[in-house]
């Protein structure tokens, strides 16, 4: 496989954004988030923050890879950092760069990186998607790696500080594909998922990640998804409708102005679908 490194660091066009305050509810109802301000479309979730990026993302992407290869992508990781949350009712602008291509033994990373901004320029937060190429193998390794939220090893060794159950409902993929606009046949279509090696339809890591961050909100939060600076997490495992996954959070000191907490989610058989959790909350 050959990756035109030329493009690292090019950025996108910008892609505006109106957000809707029925755009916001129909997605807080496809998550399954029963937060009100959320559900009413009066504040949109955090992970909300995902989807003004969509366009651009694709942009950058068919860019640098052709689509015989993108579609054994799988989203790999994920990190929002928040300088202000979105607001109902604005609009908004995003452009997304490739920054960077490294190996691994089965298969090869792509970095993307997004900036959203409002009309008068301000950043508003800026994001960083890690794409896995499975069995994709690139002669070798260029541009920067997403920044680290791995979580340390002692702090998950305590008893978690809440734990929480969310179920995955038989028509999640589709009720979220419709709200979020990502209808990538892999959340959709259970032959076609199974002939890129998946054991059938899958949830979009997207929202798996809104769900845990249901569980952030609710405990690291107060309530409150607008104190919420930081939220990462990375993709472990496949989650499949019809399971419920389990949220366990633990807190993890400070760092300037925030409080730190780390995040994983466990499968029906204890299996970890999402590791490496951060969340860092404003005092």
């Amino acid at each position: 496989m050959t990756i035109d490194l030329t493009r690292l660091g090019l950025w996108s066009e910008d892609a505006g954004y109106r957000v809707e305050a029925a755009r916001v509810a129909a997605y807080a109802a496809a998550t399954n988030d029963d937060h009100h301000p959320h559900l009413s479309g009066e504040v949109p979730p955090p992970v909300f923050a995902g989807i003004p990026t969509a366009a651009s993302l694709t942009a950058a992407l068919s860019q640098l890879l052709p689509e015989d290869i993108r579609r054994f992508g799988v989203h790999a990781e994920e990190d929002i950092h928040v300088h202000r949350p979105l607001a109902t009712g604005t609009v908004v602008h995003s452009r997304a760069a490739p920054i960077g291509v490294h190996r691994r033994p089965s298969g090869t990373e792509v970095i993307l990186r997004t900036e959203t901004r409002d009309d008068q320029g301000e950043l508003l937060n800026e994001q960083y998607a890690t794409l896995f190429l499975r069995g994709a193998q690139h002669a070798g390794n260029a541009g920067e790696r997403a920044p680290d939220h791995r979580a340390p090893a002692a702090v998950r060794g305590r008893a978690p500080m809440a734990s929480i159950s969310y179920a995955i409902d038989a028509d999640q993929t589709y009720r979220y594909a419709d709200a979020s606009g990502d209808h990538s046949r892999i959340h959709l279509d259970a032959d076609f998922a199974r002939s890129v090696g998946l054991p059938g339809i899958i949830l979009h890591g997207m929202c798996t990640m809104a769900m845990t961050s249901r569980a952030v909100v609710k405990v690291a939060c107060g309530g409150d998804s607008g104190r919420l600076k930081r939220l990462a997490v990375a993709f472990a495992r496949p989650v499949l409708p019809g399971q419920t996954i389990t949220v366990r959070l633990w807190a993890d000191g400070r760092v300037p102005g925030s409080a730190k907490f780390v995040f994983d989610a466990t499968n029906p058989a204890g299996k970890t679908v999402i590791q490496d959790g951060l969340a860092e909350v404003a005092d």
